[in-house]
């Protein structure tokens, strides 16, 4: 019998696929978080999530992806506000407000959350340079994603390219200013305000430089 779906959930498969993503990923940076991520092996992981070290790299092609595995789901975040954003919205208006309801809900990805878990994650990439390098990967595909909804919202495939670069900047300026302040023992709350203020700063300097993504 056929699995029966609404359209657009993930079918049975998909859904063990993504678990056993999650599951290795989990089991992967609890292990560098213990030991560090230069000391703890590949076929290591592999033997504590009771998986093959074949099977491990079909899911993950780098060692550093274990880790890096939680920005997938963030890569072309922009790309989908931009795209789905409302009638009558600007790019940039959807990302200013997309930016503004991850603050408030504490969205890791905007740098602003201090439970000890992501503390330690954040310590975990930062400080490892071998994941900050790879992490530019995702950054780069993150831009190629948002410079593809851009031009089709406004200008040359060039104009698109130079605006995408200049927002997943700020975006990313804007969180490690959070994470910074975080991590030198400020609480999410007390940092809240100024990070609503900086976005705004931001997203304003945005407006006067891309003012084609500001028109719709």
């Amino acid at each position: 019998m056929s699995e029966t779906r609404d359209a657009g959930e993930p079918g049975l498969r998909e859904r063990k696929r993504l678990r056993t993503y999650q599951a290795v990923s989990d089991t992967a940076v609890a292990l560098f978080l213990e030991r560090g991520f230069d000391a703890v092996s590949v076929a290591e992981v592999a033997a504590a999530a009771e998986i093959s070290k074949p099977t491990l790299f079909r899911y993950f092609p780098a060692k550093e992806d274990l880790v890096l595995h939680r920005f997938a789901d963030h890569e072309d975040e922009a790309a989908r506000v931009v795209a789905g954003r409302a009638a009558g919205q600007s790019p940039l208006d959807a990302l200013h407000r997309h930016f503004l309801a991850g603050l408030d809900r504490h969205d890791p990805v905007t740098g602003l959350n201090d439970h000890p878990n992501i503390l330690a994650y954040h310590r975990l990439l930062y400080g490892t340079p071998a994941l900050v390098a790879r992490l530019h990967g995702y950054l780069e595909r993150s831009e190629a994603a948002l410079a593809h909804a851009l031009a089709d919202s406004a200008g040359s495939d060039l104009t698109a390219k130079l605006a995408a670069g200049q927002i997943i900047a700020v975006q990313r300026v804007l969180a490690q200013e959070n994470w910074r302040r975080i991590a030198d023992g400020e609480r999410a709350s007390a940092v809240r305000d100024d990070a609503v203020a900086a976005a705004d700063l931001a997203f304003g300097q945005l407006r006067e430089g891309l003012q084609e993504y500001e028109t719709q």
